[in-house]
């Protein structure tokens, strides 16, 4: 009886500690002041019950406290996990900016964070800028010829837009119809050919990055080809279109013509006609002039 008491007293003993343990996370405290990070052991307590993993915190508090990163406090990173943020992501971006002389604090990345972007990979593009492939794009010169461009965009991430800026897709279609614009204007397709730095020029003085998330440093284009002669389809288009109608007109008249021969037989049937009913009158004529002896009168 005393011996099974006593079994069952170390197995309370033991759950209670490892119950304790969990609750209490002293070792996890321990590493938080030896790493200069000053949170209240009843804080993580607490952490618990409003369901928020004290490691992760702790973590981020480390990790921004090593970074140099200050002002940064357990209860904003706590509201931002509660609202489904990315710790990690935010704490890393925050130090990628510092060390890379970004002016971005806690609040501008958690915003971001909570907007769906990648904040993390949004710092990098702002401090190390990448190309953005236009597809092919098919603009018309003046004269009629038709040229097909490939532009290359480098751009930068703009930090203050990545809230609320329009992506990639609006880069894309704006350089687009710059490069449609500025072929349009072109006097000659031999001008585009021989310099094609003068459509990146025009489209790249056009603002096309405003309202963005992204800040335009260069549009190059990568190729440039002589596409269809779309003066000389057109213009044989129309002469098809003019051959059609001078056809339709031509048909018109014949079939005019046609009506006015059947007319025409029409009244010299009619004519025919009244003659030989006259003609049918003839001898009735003269035999009433032999009967009236009026024939030679």
């Amino acid at each position: 009886m005393d011996q099974s008491f006593f079994i069952i007293l170390g197995v309370s003993l033991i759950a209670a500690f490892i119950l304790f343990t969990y609750v209490v996370p002293v070792s996890l405290w321990i590493t938080a002041i030896f790493s200069g990070v000053r949170i209240g052991l009843v804080d993580m307590v607490f952490m618990r019950f409003r369901k928020v993993p004290p490691a992760l915190i702790v973590q981020s508090l480390i990790l921004a406290t090593k970074a140099g990163i200050k002002g940064i406090t357990s209860n904003q990173l706590e509201t931002h996990y509660l609202a489904k943020g990315h710790l990690q992501q935010v704490i890393k971006a925050l130090i990628v900016a510092d060390k890379a002389n970004l002016n971005m604090n806690f609040k501008e990345a958690t915003a971001i964070d909570l907007a769906g972007r990648d904040v993390l990979k949004a710092v990098q593009l702002s401090v190390t800028p990448y190309v953005i492939a236009v597809p092919a794009i098919m603009g018309v010169s003046v004269e009629g010829i038709q040229l097909v461009a490939v532009a290359r965009v480098t751009v930068r991430a703009n930090i203050r837009q990545l809230v609320g800026g329009s992506g990639e897709e609006t880069i894309i279609a704006r350089v687009g119809q710059g490069i449609i614009s500025a072929i349009g204007k072109a006097p000659s397709y031999k001008d585009v050919l021989s310099n094609p730095d003068s459509i990146s020029k025009e489209v790249l003085g056009n603002g096309l990055d405003a309202g963005t998330a992204y800040e335009i440093l260069s549009i190059d284009i990568a190729d440039i080809d002589i596409g269809k002669n779309i003066g000389a389809l057109l213009q044989i288009d129309q002469a098809n279109a003019d051959l059609n109608i001078a056809k339709a007109k031509a048909e018109e008249r014949r079939a005019m013509a046609v009506a006015l021969e059947q007319e025409m037989v029409a009244r010299t049937q009619e004519a025919r006609a009244k003659v030989i009913l006259e003609e049918v009158k003839i001898p009735a004529a003269i035999s009433g002039a032999f009967r009236n002896r009026k024939l030679f009168n």
